[in-house]
């Protein structure tokens, strides 16, 4: 697989054994390349599943192919700095379909073991997922870039329907659909498209997969624990707890309730209007708790400027610059924060919502002589100057301006 003298080049294909990807290999095969798929499992599959697309991909004539398990890669890069920060992208979407980072840096890493500078990948021309590739691309490294069903777009409008209809007069099945929208789940969480969603009409029954309808919600309440260590989500009802395994746990509890799900219309980075159905049981649950212990570990400055650092931290993961300096020097302030973030939360959910009921921290900024609106420490003439001295700006402003406006407030016409 050497590209020096005659020798083919050799692509690395980011896989996933579905129709895109599969016509991805025989493509790069009739333009001179040898082909070797990467699947990088992200949490949406089976061990049966894993195995299918190892055979597809040698089926379809690679000449080598790898399975990388990126959970706790996604639960490191990905989820933690995004529980730490506590927001989502235009305060609804969590960042599910993230994983394409993490997809990218491990198919150049391959790259790099193979000795070969050419990447590929099976997006199309109309989505957010090519610039999340490209730019991530181009940010690793001098790699040579080639995207078969962008390139076919070119030529063809049913662009599926000739990707079918090749593979077939090559003698490769293709798998039949199985559902009336294009579905993508990883450990993150599930999101559907496709169809009546994007007619902007009520989702059809086929859309719940993570979280439960609420006709099948349990009849008693839910009770978690999580326990946080600087920020970081470490123990569930008081057990030490990978991360990944956390996260699956909460999904399939948090699911059974409902919790989770949501629909979002988003601007999408090539100026479109883009409408899913997504489910995120686990990540819903992690930011609750996370949210309710900041909040009482925190001072008043930190709770209120670190959204602003979050957001745009969300914004630049959203939009494909994961690799961009500024996210990490936004992440480094995010991660510092944690400090004194430790401590456990139960969580309740009767179903569809959860609430944080209780909080549990050394760190918790409790006044031993004092509580909100019942007792204090201070007398009466101290809390009335506070509250003098606090407002002298407006109180100044109502007294020498309200002659002038007369008493009210007029206009000019």
């Amino acid at each position: 697989m050497n590209q020096q003298g005659g020798a083919k080049k050799t692509a690395v294909l980011a896989f996933s054994g579905g129709l895109d990807t599969s016509f991805c290999v025989p493509w790069l095969q009739d333009r001179g390349y040898e082909v070797a798929t990467l699947f990088v499992d992200t949490g949406g599959v089976d061990a049966e599943e894993r195995a299918y697309i190892e055979e597809r991909a040698r089926a379809l004539g690679a000449v080598r192919h790898e399975t990388y398990d990126g959970a706790q890669n996604i639960w490191d890069d990905i989820v933690v700095p995004l529980v730490i920060g506590g927001q989502l992208y235009q305060d609804t979407y969590p960042l599910l379909v993230s994983d394409r980072y993490i997809i990218v840096e491990q198919s150049l890493r391959l790259a790099d073991r193979l000795g070969t500078k050419v990447f590929a990948h099976g997006c199309t021309g109309m989505g957010n997922d090519q610039v999340r590739f490209d730019q991530t691309v181009r940010s690793l490294g001098d790699y040579e870039i080639v995207a078969p069903i962008r390139e076919i777009q070119h030529e063809h409008t049913a662009v599926r329907a000739y990707e079918a209809k090749f593979l077939e007069e090559r003698g490769f099945a293709v798998r039949g659909k199985t559902t009336r929208y294009s579905i993508n789940q990883n450990i993150l969480g599930v999101t559907a498209s496709g169809t009546e969603i994007d007619e902007f009409q009520a989702p059809g029954d086929e859309t719940w997969t993570l979280c439960a309808h609420p006709t099948k919600w349990p009849r008693e309440a839910l009770r978690v624990t999580i326990g946080f260590e600087r920020g970081v989500a470490v123990t569930l009802d008081g057990k030490a707890t990978p991360g990944p395994a956390i996260l699956k746990a909460l999904n399939e509890r948090m699911g059974a309730y409902g919790v989770g799900r949501g629909i979002y219309t988003g601007d999408t980075t090539i100026g479109l209007k883009g409408r899913i159905v997504f489910e995120c049981p686990g990540i819903t649950a992690l930011m609750v708790a996370h949210r309710a212990l900041e909040e009482a570990v925190l001072t008043a400055h930190q709770n209120s400027f670190k959204p602003t650092v979050a957001k745009k931290w969300v914004e630049l993961v959203y939009k494909g610059f994961f690799f961009e300096p500024l996210k990490a020097d936004l992440e480094a302030y995010l991660r510092e924060s944690q400090a004194f973030v430790s401590g456990e939360v139960t969580l309740e959910t009767w179903g569809g919502s959860v609430l944080p009921v209780a909080v549990s921290s050394d760190h918790i900024l409790r006044h031993k002589g004092a509580v909100y609106a019942q007792s204090a420490d201070w007398g009466a003439a101290e809390a009335e100057g506070f509250i003098k001295l606090y407002g002298m700006s407006s109180t100044l402003s109502a007294a020498i301006n309200k002659p002038a406006r007369g008493g009210k407030v007029t206009t000019k016409e």
